[in-house]
């Protein structure tokens, strides 16, 4: 007799994190008719559970209750159980966040753990992590299933009056939208102000701990710095703001300083420890950010971390097909960032003496350990401590020898722990975390005149559009083999950016193509007429107790803020009313709560400026050679706010472009908003007229 547990129904799921589960005592449903009706059926309410596969106290609730048998016995008996991976169901997660936030006013997160009743799936208790016996303050699990349980049987009515001032609350939480008067930079200003209050001068970055990079806030500040230049007074609060805190990541622990890549967030003020996984937005956001900000400092450090970044991607992220996959789990071997970690003395004899001598320096090992658990030997996590000129002094090197030794001990090391238990990879391809990627490999492919990253942003684009693009629908999630669930609107908005940001790197009429079906099914499936601005879900999606609509930056930049600005950059390349008007109206939707607190909306404010002043495209027409030439002089300046199409002169073409006619010579057009100047027919002209 096998001692191994029967399977529960998340055994045939695509999902990792729900495959993670299906060996639990526990009876888990995928969320779906099946749990839903039996729900409906027996009168038990619903516990739902929400994580992903990355999520460390995911992976300890689970360890503690959802394996433990006693207690699941006490799921099984009163609740019917559904397990819901975040990245699969956004819908689903975006409501019953938001349900425990208005419910209990605390901060939301994972695992996030609702009771919902059995027959319409409102929330009426809910939290996070809970340990499976009272401690630090919050109750057992155990005992807490008993009380939810018995709450349920003795308070219907209770339970539906509070149902019915939760659905008043979200209804109410939709602003009224400024339908009449002109839009306005006061947000700009506002939100400038509001990032230099909260600003760490000391270790960049903003606020306290836990410290989060906020790469779209650092995208914002460059831009205020850019428009502002040729001012007699610049912003270089601004410039400065963005420089410290790219540069702290970049020295600290939140960067993996062998491998490339960014942990989540760090967990002190310093940017030291992280939390240890990977996650592919948060390193598609900062790439895009490291890129641009190399462009316009000229600080090596922040190139090579875009660049090592990028190499990390395609390293270590990258399906055989092209797509790129989720996450990096936090753990490894049973415990987080074991890893990454290392022992001073092991390093020391894993390197040649000159190697550590530079390196231990470079990296705080002959200083006191700054990993410190509980019964647990001390144990290092790379960060920088000190520059390379003064370590190379101390050792009486040169500079550029001191680097050689440091660079050569990084590769030893990164050798040395391939051999160790790595942390596992959810293998999952989400469309919208895919065109976040795709946008920042190609603003890398530009910034770093980097060929194989454009190949990289157009091989992962194709993969996309042949997998998970089906009859004018896009799908997304790709795992194991099958494409599933229909999208939401990050999916469209985010690979829509992605395409215009691909056909600037390298065009191909058919992207175009593709770029206006993305915009027309986010016109036709996600717009609210009404109101303004787009929906999470799409017209025919599956009905919920509510159909979100968000306009603030979470994990990851808001849909509706990318929708603005991608439909009013295509909508300026193709003179095209519409897109230019649902632009509009998106901001239009939310600037209530843009006036009131803009900080929380980088990106919307983003779309903003290119509202008020509409961007610069330069359409070049010519052959190839000569175009990548002025396509690689105009990338080498910052100009955030341009757009720059090189077309070859055989490139099929709609209409509005058409009449951007080639000649016998390299041509470009400038145009701001609808206004084009006089075509420009040398390289020096042009830089000149678009500084």
């Amino acid at each position: 007799m096998s001692d191994t547990p029967p399977l529960n129904r998340l055994a045939n799921e695509t999902s990792p994190y729900l495959r993670q589960h299906a060996g639990n005592p526990v009876e888990w449903y995928p969320w779906g008719d099946e749990a839903l009706q039996r729900a409906r059926r027996e009168n038990k309410p619903i516990l739902l559970s929400i994580g992903y596969s990355a999520c460390h106290w995911c992976h300890v609730m689970a360890h503690e209750s959802f394996e433990d048998t006693a207690i699941a016995a006490v799921m099984n008996e009163y609740f019917v159980n559904i397990k819901v991976d975040r990245e699969e169901r956004p819908d689903l997660d975006k409501i019953y966040q938001l349900a425990q936030q208005i419910l209990t006013q605390r901060a939301g997160g994972w695992p996030l753990t609702m009771f919902l009743t059995h027959d319409d799936q409102q929330p009426f208790f809910g939290g996070t992590y809970f340990p499976p016996t009272p401690r630090h303050g919050l109750p057992g699990f155990a005992e807490l299933l008993q009380r939810v349980a018995a709450y349920y049987r003795e308070r219907e009515a209770d339970i539906r009056q509070q149902a019915s001032a939760l659905q008043r609350v979200f209804t109410e939480l939709q602003p009224e939208p400024q339908r009449d008067g002109a839009l306005h930079s006061e947000p700009l200003r506002i939100a400038r102000q509001s990032f230099e209050s909260e600003f760490d001068k000391q270790f960049g970055g903003f606020g306290g701990a836990p410290k989060f990079p906020h790469a779209r806030a650092l995208e914002f500040l460059l831009r205020r710095w850019r428009v502002t230049s040729a001012d007699d007074q610049p912003d270089l609060q601004a410039l400065y703001m963005a420089a410290l805190t790219l540069t702290r990541m970049a020295e600290g622990g939140l960067y993996d300083q062998l491998g490339g890549g960014f942990f989540r967030y760090s967990v002190d003020t310093y940017w030291m420890i992280p939390h240890f996984e990977k996650m592919l937005y948060d390193n598609a956001e900062l790439l895009r950010v490291y890129a641009q900000a190399a462009v316009a400092t000229g600080e090596t450090l922040f190139k090579r971390i875009a660049a090592e970044t990028a190499a990390w991607l395609l390293r270590d992220m990258r399906a055989p097909q092209g797509a790129f996959f989720s996450t990096w789990d936090a753990d490894s071997d049973g415990h987080e960032g074991k890893f990454y970690l290392w022992d001073a003395a092991a390093v020391e004899r894993l390197l040649p003496p000159a190697e550590y001598a530079v390196f231990a320096r470079k990296f705080g090992l002959n200083q006191a350990a700054n990993f410190i658990e509980p019964q647990a030997q001390p144990r290092w996590h790379l960060h920088t401590h000190r520059s390379l000129d003064g370590i190379a002094a101390e050792l009486s090197l040169d500079v550029a020898e001191a680097a050689h030794l440091l660079q050569h001990a990084r590769q030893h090391l990164l050798a040395a722990r391939a051999e160790r238990v790595a942390p596992a990879r959810d293998e999952k391809i989400l469309t919208a975390w895919n065109g976040l990627t795709i946008a920042a490999l190609a603003i890398a492919a530009r910034n770093l005149q980097d060929n194989n990253l454009a190949d990289a942003a157009c091989a992962a684009l194709d993969q996309l559009r042949s997998q998970a693009w089906r009859a004018g629908q896009l799908w997304a999630v790709q795992a194991d083999g099958v494409t599933r669930f229909p999208a939401y609107l990050d999916d469209y908005a985010f690979l829509l950016d992605a395409v215009l940001e691909v056909l600037q790197t390298r065009w191909r009429s058919t992207d175009l193509t593709f770029a206006i079906e993305l915009a027309e099914v986010l016109l036709t499936e996600f717009i609210d007429d009404e109101r303004g601005g787009f929906y999470f879900t799409a017209q025919h999606h599956e009905a919920l107790i509510h159909r979100s609509k968000s306009f603030s930056d979470e994990a990851t930049p808001a849909g509706n803020a990318i929708a603005a600005l991608a439909l009013n950059r295509l909508g300026y390349l193709l003179t095209e009313p519409r897109y230019l008007r649902a632009a509009e109206n998106t901001l239009r939707a939310d600037w209530p709560a843009l006036l009131h607190h803009p900080s929380a909306h980088a990106t919307l404010l983003m779309a903003l400026e290119e509202q008020l002043s509409p961007p610069q495209l330069v359409i070049m027409r010519g052959k190839a050679a000569e175009l990548q030439e002025w396509q690689q002089a105009l990338a080498q300046l910052y100009q955030p706010q341009r757009l720059v199409f090189a077309i070859p002169d055989d490139a099929a073409l709609p209409q509005a472009l058409a009449t951007k006619a080639a000649s016998a010579t390299t041509i470009a057009y400038v145009c701001q908003g609808e206004v084009c100047g006089a075509p420009v027919n040398s390289l020096a002209a042009l830089i000149a007229i678009t500084r």
